[in-house]
Parts: C-alpha cells; structure tokens; sequence
C-alpha cells in the first residue's frame, strides 16, 4: 500500500505557472506507474498525465500537451506536475494516482486504473 499527498496548488493568473508535487510513502515508490488526474466542480474526473515507473515514459491529454510536464524522482519518493501557460480552464482539483503495473502508460489514462489516491490540491487560474 502507498500513501500519497499533493502539494504546490494555489491562486495564479492565466498564463502562469505552478508546479505540484505528490509525496509518497508506503511501498518502494519505483514500483508504481503514477498519474496525476483533475476536476473541476460539477465535472468528472480527467486524466492529465501519467509516467512509467522508471520516469522512461510518459503519456499526457491532449488538453495539456505542449503545457505541462510530469517527472518523477525515486529517490525522493516524489511524482511531480510543471505547469505553464495556465488557462482558467485548468482550474481544477488535482489528484495524483498510483499504480503497481507494467501496464504502459499510454493504457493508464483512466480513473479506474488506479489504486491510491491522494486527498488533491486546488488550483485556481484566473483571467
């Protein structure tokens, strides 16, 4: 089992950046393909991006390619969202998701996927 938590949300202007972070403990963190999700109020949960256990592989929508990058530092147990060029609709409760799997990221774009979850961070973009 994984414990995971979210940091870095907050209140930013359109065309800012943030970056989160996600902490783990648990488990030895390599082991897990990790994601970060979003929602936004009256929405469903949406995939935004996931990266392969060893950081090798990454996967994002479509939405935020170009925009934002995730990474992963083992050593640290940390998964990790930069984010650039904001836009109010990405304003959203972000979730970091955890996975043991060697299924490839391309496939771990939903929800359901995953097992662990984190507790989310809020971020706010204004226009």
């Amino acid at each position: 089992q994984v414990q995971l938590v979210e940091s870095g949300g907050g209140l930013v202007q359109a065309g800012g950046s943030l970056r989160l972070s996600c902490a783990a403990s648990g488990r030895p963190f390599s082991s897990y393909t990790m994601g970060w999700f979003r929602q936004a109020p009256g929405k469903e949960r949406e995939f935004v991006a996931t990266i392969s256990r060893t950081g090798g592989t990454t996967t994002y929508a479509d939405s935020v390619k170009g925009r934002f990058t995730i990474s992963r530092d083992n050593a640290k147990n940390t998964v990790y969202l930069q984010m650039n060029s904001l836009k109010p609709e990405d304003t959203a409760v972000y979730y970091c998701a955890a996975k043991q799997t060697l299924t490839s990221t391309l496939f771990m774009t939903t929800p359901s996927r995953f097992d662990y979850w984190g507790p989310g961070t809020q971020v706010t973009v204004s226009s």
